[in-house]
């Protein structure tokens, strides 16, 4: 399963010309060659290291709190940076910010696959996080800026059905490289990529601005607190289970990432130009919608850091197999997700956010049947098929809901402020949902100790995703039009949340 790049705010017409191109020429498809190619760096990225992370664990010899910040390293700084990121582009030029995201994403891509221990590939994923920080705002960004209006639609979702093939290769190709070579091979992966983007960005793709940020200051004090606090929290919660949640270091590490975060909100509620304007959620409607992200990405997202684990460790899956048995849930996302956000336009989204977030539950739920002495066929593919339908019921209309539940000037806002609250969600269950499942230390070194764990964390996540379906039930209310019967237009969707996050991402 994978999922596009995350989506950026919208963009302006660039400062300097109105949007000119055609999808149907070659400047158009050039640039179109360009922002998907960029978005699979980061995608592709995302589906193979949680793949690799038995192999990582083995090789460096290190316990699960390791492998836990592999993943999450990359995520807080992803998470915590991607609003400034955007700004920056918004205001010194998304193709600039795009090219320079490309150039550090496959820098610090190289450092992982040469990391001599942990410490240094831990490092380098969050250095890589800085990277897709800055590439990713651009990719949605520069097609909204570069097509003409009535071919824009048609742009992003050729974006995003390519991004998908993308995404959908990528556990293939990296589960045959850790097996075949090394997972030290992944990381190349993102190198050939990322210098056919910077080539194909420098020649061909037009630059552009939003001259509404002229004047206006990047909220860098906001980036770091929340980035700093987003540290601090997931440093006590991941070391909280071996050194003891009364330690010193972990008391000290979750009270001040706890009070950074306070002084985040506290922050944005007081400088004129915030990179997160308070005001989004004085909607009930956006408000609800975030809540439910938050839940039903939080369980989605831990759940998804302990299957490869689990498909390796317990049910002697190579790591090829591992990395395609998830492979029909993708294509359940391409085939119906335009189909499902078509059908919420239509009826309202109520229903589906309500009835989506169960089915992924009762997905979930079925994964306690994954064990060392079933085949995919029994265990693995009727979980996967259940999950794949859960959430193209619900993701299109959470992501439409998203945006438009916020005044059309923040359109842009709304998506990149949904998509960090998924990324945040998956940042916290990867750092407590295997501590709740009483999987800590080596366990994952030990079959029946991990497998009963995985279970136990299955069944927690499934529960909060029925939550979410509860939450979203209460909470969330159909359009007036929707409510009455009345036709919609087929919602436009530019949210990375298109598809699912993948944990690591």
């Amino acid at each position: 399963m994978g999922t596009p790049s995350p989506a950026s705010p919208p963009a302006q017409p660039a400062d300097n010309a109105a949007p000119a191109l055609r999808f149907s020429t070659g400047p158009g498809r050039w640039v179109l060659a360009a922002t998907v190619m960029g978005s699979a760096l980061a995608s592709i990225d995302a589906t193979v290291v949680g793949i690799a992370l038995p192999a990582i664990g083995r090789d460096f010899g290190v316990g699960l709190a390791g492998l836990q910040w592999v993943v999450t390293a990359y995520t807080l700084t992803l998470a915590g940076l991607l609003l400034v990121a955007g700004s920056l582009g918004d205001r010194y030029g998304r193709k600039r910010f795009f090219v320079i995201g490309v150039i550090w994403f496959a820098c610090a891509s190289l450092l992982c696959g040469l990391a001599p221990n942990v410490s240094v590939l831990i490092a380098s994923r969050a250095l890589q996080g800085v990277g897709a920080a800055l590439l990713t705002p651009g990719s949605l960004a520069i097609i909204e800026a570069s097509f003409v209006p009535e071919d824009r639609g048609r742009a992003i979702g050729a974006w995003s059905g390519l991004s998908g093939v993308a995404t959908a290769i990528g556990p293939f190709l990296g589960g045959w490289l850790v097996q075949a070579v090394s997972w030290r091979l992944i990381f190349a992966i993102n190198l050939p990529l990322a210098v056919a983007v910077v080539a194909v960005a420098l020649r061909h793709v037009p630059e552009s601005r939003d001259p509404a940020t002229r004047g206006s200051r990047i909220d860098v004090t906001g980036g770091a607190l929340i980035t700093l606090g987003l540290v601090g929290v997931t440093y006590g919660l991941i070391e909280g289970p071996s050194s003891g949640f009364g330690s010193p270091a972990v008391l000290t590490s979750l009270f001040g990432g706890v009070l950074l975060l306070a002084a985040f909100i506290w922050w944005e509620g007081r400088t004129p130009a915030p990179m997160l304007p308070l005001s989004l959620f004085s909607s009930r409607q956006f408000t609800a919608t975030n809540v439910v992200t938050f839940v039903m990405y939080g369980a989605l997202g831990g759940v998804l850091f302990l299957l490869p684990i689990q498909l390796q460790q317990v049910s002697g899956y190579t790591a090829l197999e591992a990395g395609v048995s998830l492979l029909p849930l993708t294509l359940i996302m391409l085939t119906l997700s335009a189909r499902s956000g078509a059908l919420a336009g239509r009826i309202g989204p109520r229903l589906q956010m309500s009835v989506g977030p169960c089915l992924v539950g009762v997905g979930i739920a079925m994964m306690v049947r994954i064990t060392g002495s079933g085949t995919y066929w029994a265990e693995v593919l009727p979980a996967v098929l259940v999950l794949g339908f859960g959430l193209a019921t619900v993701v299109a209309p959470l992501t439409s809901t998203a945006l438009s539940s916020a005044p059309a000037q923040h359109a842009g806002m709304a998506s990149a402020v949904n998509n960090d609250v998924a990324r945040a969600a998956s940042l916290v269950a990867v750092a407590v949902l295997p501590a709740v499942a009483g999987i800590t230390g080596d366990a994952y070194l030990h079959p029946a100790t991990f497998s009963s764990g995985f279970h136990k964390a299955s069944l927690v996540s499934a529960s909060l995703c029925v939550l979410s379906g509860v939450l979203a039930a209460a909470m969330i209310r159909n359009p007036a039009r929707a409510a009455t019967g009345a036709e919609q237009p087929e919602p436009q969707h530019s949210c990375g949340l298109d598809a699912p996050p993948r944990h690591g991402t």
